[in-house]
């Protein structure tokens, strides 16, 4: 892989209808979700920097991505503030364990196998993003299409970091992940999340 593909070539799915709806439906929860996904990919981001001392590149990259998404984080905090939603806790979506769980241990596979899953994670969001902004009240629409351009970003910048630093083309490594990703989206999730699947109460 040597272009990086454009965000819907690069997803195998797009987020479907059904989504949207239990997302306007439960605006609470995707805003707190919403904030711990934020707190989470600067999280990751500064573990990279931990694990990538010696990585240049991939400092710089992680340091700013780090910055961004806490300031992501602290305006949705802002949001359920002002409108006088509890910043609860929440267990986490399945979404991430599902993709973390195929990165391997050895280096360098497990660095560029994190790299493609943080990509499809940035890419995920920045997804969702743009499907649901239209149907959000102004304030929320006005914050989520502000958000589409760092979170497509983030996306290229973890493909490009992967790219860079894999010993093989990596095209079908991220044909894996996006099949993995789609069905992690398509699939039936007992708990809604920002990054999960078909709400289904009933799914085990």
């Amino acid at each position: 892989m040597k272009i990086i593909p454009e965000l819907h070539d690069f997803l195998a799915c797009s987020t479907p209808d059904s989504w949207v709806q239990v997302a306007l439906d439960n605006q609470h929860l995707m805003l707190v979700d919403h904030a711990n996904c934020e707190k989470k990919a600067a999280s990751t981001a500064l573990t990279l920097i931990n694990r990538c001392f010696d990585k240049p590149d991939i400092l710089n990259a992680m340091s700013k991505l780090a910055r961004e998404e806490l300031r992501h984080f602290e305006q949705v905090i802002a949001i359920l503030k002002k409108r006088k939603l509890e910043y609860i806790s929440i267990s986490s979506s399945r979404y991430a364990k599902g993709l973390h769980k195929y990165i391997p241990s050895n280096e360098p596979e497990r660095l560029v196998h994190t790299l493609i899953v943080g990509a499809f994670i940035e890419a995920r969001s920045c997804e969702r993003f743009e499907k649901i902004a239209p149907f959000l009240d102004e304030e929320l629409n006005k914050f989520y299409v502000s958000l589409l351009k760092s979170e497509s970003r983030h996306y290229q910048d973890y493909l490009k970091l992967a790219i860079k630093y894999s010993n093989e083309d990596i095209t079908e490594l991220v044909a894996f992940y996006a099949q993995k990703e789609k069905e992690l989206i398509e699939s039936a999730d007992k708990d809604f999340r920002f990054h999960s699947g078909v709400y289904s109460p009933k799914a085990a």
